[in-house]
């Protein structure tokens, strides 16, 4: 074998899909790329131990790959009796992606919201982020409306951080038989 013909090794990887726990934390942080979110983590799962949101975790060999937010019961009111939940921040490591991991966690999700009662779902797509988009239109999602994607954050170091991110919002009716 020369320097030109490298052997390949290929590999099988059991991906487990699950909440996350608390060890899970720091490792959600992927080495650095995600420390400014290590606030919003941690608010996350006490909002996970509250059994207000949920974080659906994408496991390979103990460490999250992959993850899905989840906020229940996001819209009640008088005019809209659908119990919904919103998905957030779906993320597959980079060298993950285009594997089926982000589809598996949304259906993942998806089961887990409808067993808990949610007959809807909704996701929101940076417009500047079209795959996105295509993944959840190819799930089943549809574009019902725009959000101008302001939100704000408290990054590790104890900043505000502003977010300006315009999205499109998609939902879709949970059809399970």
């Amino acid at each position: 074998m020369t320097g030109l013909n490298r052997a390949t090794l290929p590999i099988q990887l059991d991906i487990t899909f699950r909440l996350a726990k608390r060890t899970d934390l720091p490792k959600l942080e992927w080495y650095g790329e995600y420390s400014h979110f290590r606030t919003v983590f941690r608010r996350t799962f006490s909002e996970q131990e509250q059994r207000r949101r949920l974080m659906l975790i994408a496991d390979c060999a103990d460490f999250p790959i992959g993850h899905i937010f989840i906020q229940l019961n996001s819209s009640r009111s008088l005019w809209d009796t659908r119990t919904r939940a919103y998905f957030y921040s779906l993320r597959v490591m980079e060298m993950f992606r285009g594997k089926g991991i982000g589809t598996r966690l949304l259906e993942e999700a998806e089961t887990m919201v409808h067993e808990l009662g949610c007959g809807w779902t909704t996701i929101a797509a940076a417009k500047d982020n079209p795959g996105a988009r295509r993944l959840y239109e190819r799930m089943g999602y549809r574009i019902f409306a725009e959000d101008n994607g302001d939100w704000s954050y408290i990054d590790h170091e104890g900043k505000l951080q502003n977010v300006h991110e315009p999205c499109w919002v998609l939902e879709k009716k949970l059809n399970f038989r």
